[in-house]
Formats: C-alpha cells, sequence, structure tokens
C-alpha cells in the first residue's frame, strides 16, 4: 500500500473533529492495514504472474528472481496467523483461505518452473504446497457443517471460500466445495446478496453490522457458473446489474434494507469482479476455468 505522494508508512489517526458523510465515524487518514501480514497477496501475486506467461506477456530473469525469494518468504511464514483478505482489526488468525492461497503460490510456482523451464527448488515447493493442501483439508473443513470455515477449528463462514475452486484448489464438484457453497448459501445471503462474514460473530475489531459485499456476490456467480449452474449465475448477475446507479458504477457494499449503495464508491475491487462474471457467462473461455485449471495454452 501507498500513498498518493509515494509514501510506505501510511500511518493511521482519526480527525475527530470531523463527522463523516452521513455521520459515518470515525473518519480515519492513513491506513493501519499497511502494517498486516496478508498471506493471500503472495499467491496472488504468483497466479497473476502464471497467467501472464501463458498468455504471451514477456517474463524477465530478474522477474523470476523476485518471485523465488517470495516463496523463500512464504515457506518461513505460511503456517502463521493473519489479518486476512480483509484485513481484519480483531488480531492475526489462522484464516483458512489465506493458507489456500499460500497453496496457490507454491503450486503456480511449481507449474511456471514446469511449463517455461524456469530454475527452481520444484520438488521443494510441491512438497510444501501438498503439506499445505493437506493442513487446510484437515483443519479448515468442519465435519459437521459439511464446509470450509474462516477459520481454522471455528464454525463461521466466509465468502471468501467461495473461491476455492477459481483457484483450483479443489474442483467444483467436490463434495466439501458444494458443502460450502451451500453453507454460504443458507447462512451469508441476505435478501439473496452475500455478506462476506456474520459480523456478530466474527470478532474483527469493528462493530456489527455491513451491508452486503458486492464482490462476494459476483464470487458466488462464479462458482454458479463452475458447477453449471446457468440460470442461478445470470439471475444473481442481473439482479446485481440492477443495482448500480445511473452512470453504470457499484460501491464496495449494498444495504440490502435501506437499498442503497453503501462503502467505498466506486470500488474497484467490484468493478473487477463485475468484468470477471461478465466473462465466465459469455465466453468459452471462462476467466474462472481457466484459471482454475492452469495449464499450458
Amino acid at each position: 500500500m501507498y500513498g498518493i505522494a509515494g509514501e510506505r508508512r501510511l500511518t493511521e489517526w482519526e480527525a475527530t473533529w470531523l463527522p463523516g458523510y452521513e455521520g459515518s465515524l470515525p473518519v480515519r487518514i492513513g491506513n493501519a492495514a499497511y502494517g498486516q501480514r496478508q498471506l493471500d497477496v503472495f499467491g496472488e501475486v504468483m497466479d497473476a504472474l502464471h497467467q501472464a506467461r501463458r498468455k504471451g506477456l514477456a517474463g524477465s530473469e530478474s522477474g523470476w528472481a523476485l518471485q523465488v525469494a517470495f516463496l523463500e518468504h512464504l515457506e518461513r511464514i505460511w503456517m502463521e496467523p493473519d489479518e486476512g483478505i480483509w484485513e481484519v482489526r480483531g488480531g492475526a488468525l489462522q484464516f483458512t483461505y489465506s493458507k489456500a492461497m499460500a497453496w496457490l503460490a507454491f503450486d503456480r510456482a511449481v507449474k511456471s518452473a514446469e511449463q517455461f523451464n524456469l530454475a527452481g527448488p520444484v520438488d521443494r515447493w510441491r512438497t510444501i504446497a501438498a503439506e499445505i493442501h493437506s493442513d487446510v483439508c484437515r483443519r479448515g473443513f468442519d465435519h459437521e457443517l459439511g464446509s470450509f470455515v474462516q477459520v481454522y477449528g471455528c464454525k463461521q463462514l466466509d465468502a471468501s471460500l467461495l473461491l476455492l475452486p477459481a483457484i483450483g484448489f479443489l474442483p467444483a464438484n467436490d463434495p466439501r466445495v458444494r458443502g460450502t457453497i451451500d453453507a454460504i448459501e443458507r447462512h451469508l445471503l441476505v435478501d439473496g446478496l452475500v455478506m462476506r462474514y456474520n459480523t456478530e460473530e466474527t470478532k474483527d475489531g469493528l462493530p456489527p453490522g455491513e451491508g452486503a459485499f458486492l464482490a462476494c456476490s459476483f464470487w458466488l456467480v462464479d462458482a454458479y457458473v463452475l458447477q453449471g449452474r446457468w440460470h442461478d449465475a445470470r439471475t444473481l448477475f442481473d439482479r446485481l446489474l440492477e443495482l448500480r446507479n445511473d452512470v453504470g458504477l457499484l460501491s464496495e457494499e449494498y444495504d440490502p434494507r435501506a437499498r442503497r449503495l453503501v462503502g467505498n464508491f466506486p470500488q474497484a475491487f467490484t468493478h473487477l469482479a463485475l468484468v470477471n462474471s461478465a466473462l465466465n457467462l459469455t465466453r468459452s473461455e471462462k476467466p474462472a476455468e481457466q484459471r482454475a485449471q492452469s495449464k499450458e495454452m
């Protein structure tokens, strides 16, 4: 994270004299997340660069060396708790999605090395990927719920788990994935839209209550596509499009009760998810399938 003037430290403080938009206190300057550990980022970076190679974007020797250095660091820290994709303020935890993304980093390193003849300790990466995969399936899956859970050993759900089939962690038709999608449909859907987690149960350091997270709702569209549930996917996608404002933009969240867009606006995360879902619904070569399979083109 960087400031608009190139700052690398975004020390957070509160402007207590400002009321905030429609009284939405507190008004914060900076962002304390700059100092957090977010293991999912390693997987995102490694996968993005792998997909770029597959599509013919020229790589560089120094670029691969940087990736190898990423993995050396991740090998030392992947088993540690982090603040996760949602940048929680309630303390670091063993987030299931973070661990799955650590697996993704090593899995894509193996595929990149093998498919593009890149040097690296492939056998060790493959061993670590298998260890993480086993760890997630053993500690991140709750047999009583029949679902993956937000944090190892807990009963809470998390919409980020909808991405497990999209990253290729498990197939969309795997019973554990089906069970996770079913559980999220039962417990995190509000007025047909997806909450990222239950704010009453999750200790994220913030007051309970927020709108449905729109990116998560698009992730459910993609999960439906991977399951072959085309009618459900199209119905939800059309519902989401109806939430756009007069110039076609969406915010971070939507309040089903007040029937209005809330949160950061416009939100790039939401629009990226919209574009992916649109392509998944209309293209024979779907981004979700491409990413999940991650085979050489």
